[in-house]
């Protein structure tokens, strides 16, 4: 199958983490019983991250939740042409062991044996190039003492396999998203972590982090991506054109214009 996208991006490397913020008024402060708290108190943007273009593959903001890591790990399986990435990483949310290990894997069919022939659930064989690992911490005081990964799908030798091809890590982390985060508050002042500017209305909130968050990959030049060009001049590079999905940088008039629906 191929991606959705009409020039799929050059990922290898996917990074997976949760970026807190509220709408309304934080969770403690809302009410279950309340109708008009549905949709207050904590909203989670889930990211799925490709740190050697900086490119922010998929957002779904919403609750933290299994459906929205279900979502988000979909989201990423399409963009790519329903092919693993060489490495996945993700801190230790358990709900993304589960996930990767559906979205990229085949059934396998049996057929039934024994009294009255009963339908069996398929099992379901991960894909050989599969690797995923986690990010353990450690802390003391709230502070992060020691660092272990973990890997949960894949051998050791594709693990090394994959670290060594990429071009930024080298070791199992989920920094670079992390990083994405930062810069993302600064942009986005209601995800500030103590703010006054907070949404008032989920529909407001989500539409921002979809703007964005997106809108950084077309419009957002930045530094650690420039190359020499044959002139030696340094030329300025957004994540789009670092994984192959534009060749110049997008002003705002033209990204916000740009077809939502693509036909090939």
């Amino acid at each position: 199958m191929r991606s959705s996208w009409l020039f799929p991006p050059r990922t290898r490397e996917v990074q997976f983490d949760e970026k807190w913020s509220f709408v309304a008024k934080k969770q403690k402060n809302c009410d279950p019983a309340d109708p008009a708290d549905d949709h207050k108190g904590d909203w989670w943007d889930h990211v799925a991250y490709d740190p050697e273009h900086r490119l922010v593959l998929a957002v779904v903001p919403g609750a933290r939740s299994i459906e929205n890591a279900e979502e988000i790990v979909a989201e990423v399986k399409d963009r790519l042409g329903d092919q693993p990435p060489a490495l996945m990483t993700s801190d230790e949310y358990a709900a993304y062991e589960t996930v990767i290990a559906t979205a990229f894997s085949a059934a396998v069919l049996e057929t039934p044996t024994g009294p009255g022939r009963r339908p069996l659930l398929p099992e379901r064989r991960p894909d050989p190039g599969l690797t995923y690992a986690t990010v353990h911490k450690e802390r003391e005081d709230n502070r992060v003492v020691a660092v272990e990964r973990r890997l949960v799908f894949g051998t050791e030798g594709g693990l090394e396999a994959a670290l060594g091809a990429s071009s930024v890590s080298r070791t199992v982390n989920t920094s670079f998203l992390e990083r994405q985060h930062g810069t993302d508050r600064g942009r986005n002042a209601r995800k500030a972590r103590k703010t006054y500017r907070f949404s008032k209305d989920w529909r407001v909130h989500e539409a921002m982090s979809y703007f964005t968050l997106y809108r950084y990959n077309f419009c957002w030049v930045v530094r650690t991506l420039r190359q020499r060009d044959d002139q030696g001049r340094w030329r300025q590079r957004t994540p789009a054109m670092a994984a192959g999905l534009t060749d110049h940088v997008w002003s705002m008039r033209e990204w916000a214009s740009f077809p939502a629906v693509q036909v090939a």
